[in-house]
């Protein structure tokens, strides 16, 4: 491997066309210089520079190794730079549920993430039975979920309403057994689910289990079944809540995290703003 600041002196010999002037600008004695350059010599194998020409000029194999020299001496410098730069060198891991992800929880992200550019917000989404399980194992710094009811150490908690939902062009009445559409096991909203259709003392069985939010709303939307979804995660899509079950308790979105001062506990009160907005009634 090629020493870079054996090739710095060999630059700065070739730029300044003497070895005194090198000397001067490295702010080291020319016996040092020359000491460098002979040992990168001695490295390379030929001769680099003509000593008897005046100025001092790269002999055929210093031209050849000048081009190679000053590129590796820039992306130095430039890694030095970008080492220098804490801008992503700590991390907050968030959690959330796919639809949290909305334009305003981005526009939260992008204000926070310029004015810390030292802080790289890791995001995942996903279910909420799985991000929990995930945030009390200690993958996350902060995590959003949506449960039956808010824990006591959560840091804040908003009420989602929820309702049954079939396809805007779904017949009258539907079969008994009932066809649903589904979270795969251990998704929030499928036991409820099961558990409402049987106090109905009906039937059921899943037709179709997605692992999206937006998975189970296209099949929804195609009329493949019945699902109990957030009523807000219906807007866009061609589906009409299921009159015959009427209303369902809300679902709690809570927002929990292990600090609750520095830059963490800051977004942990810009997400809880946008999740109260997210909450608020609509006229």
């Amino acid at each position: 491997m090629l020493d870079p600041r054996l090739l710095r002196a060999f630059a700065a010999i070739v730029d300044a066309g003497s070895f005194t002037l090198a000397a001067e600008r490295l702010n080291m004695t020319q016996s040092t210089v020359s000491q460098q350059l002979a040992r990168l010599e001695d490295a390379v194998g030929p001769a680099l520079i003509d000593r008897g020409a005046r100025p001092v000029v790269p002999t055929a194999a210093g031209e050849r190794l000048l081009g190679y020299a000053r590129r590796i001496l820039a992306l130095q410098q430039e890694a030095e730079a970008a080492l220098a730069d804490p801008a992503g060198t700590a991390s907050i891991r968030i959690g959330v549920p796919e639809d949290i992800v909305s334009a305003q929880a981005a526009t939260v992200f992008a204000d926070f993430a310029r004015r810390h550019r030292r802080i790289r917000l890791d995001v995942t989404a996903g279910l909420s039975r799985d991000l929990t399980r995930r945030y009390r194992a200690g993958e996350f710094d902060i995590v959003v979920v949506k449960e039956p009811e808010a824990g006591p150490d959560c840091r804040a908690s908003f009420p989602e309403a929820m309702a049954w939902f079939e396809s805007a062009a779904a017949p009258g009445a539907w079969p008994n057994p009932i066809p649903l559409v589904a979270f795969p096991p251990g998704g929030l909203y499928r036991e409820p689910m099961f558990a409402r259709i049987e106090r109905e003392q009906l039937r059921w069985y899943v037709a179709f289990s997605g692992s999206s939010l937006h998975n189970v709303l296209v099949a929804v939307e195609a009329g493949l079944g019945l699902s109990l979804l957030p009523r807000r995660a219906a807007g866009g899509y061609r589906v009409r809540p299921y009159a015959a079950f009427g209303t369902e308790p809300p679902m709690a979105v809570s927002i929990y995290a292990w600090e609750s001062a520095g830059p963490a506990g800051e977004l942990v009160e810009r997400m809880s703003a946008v999740l109260a907005a997210r909450s608020a009634p609509h006229g």
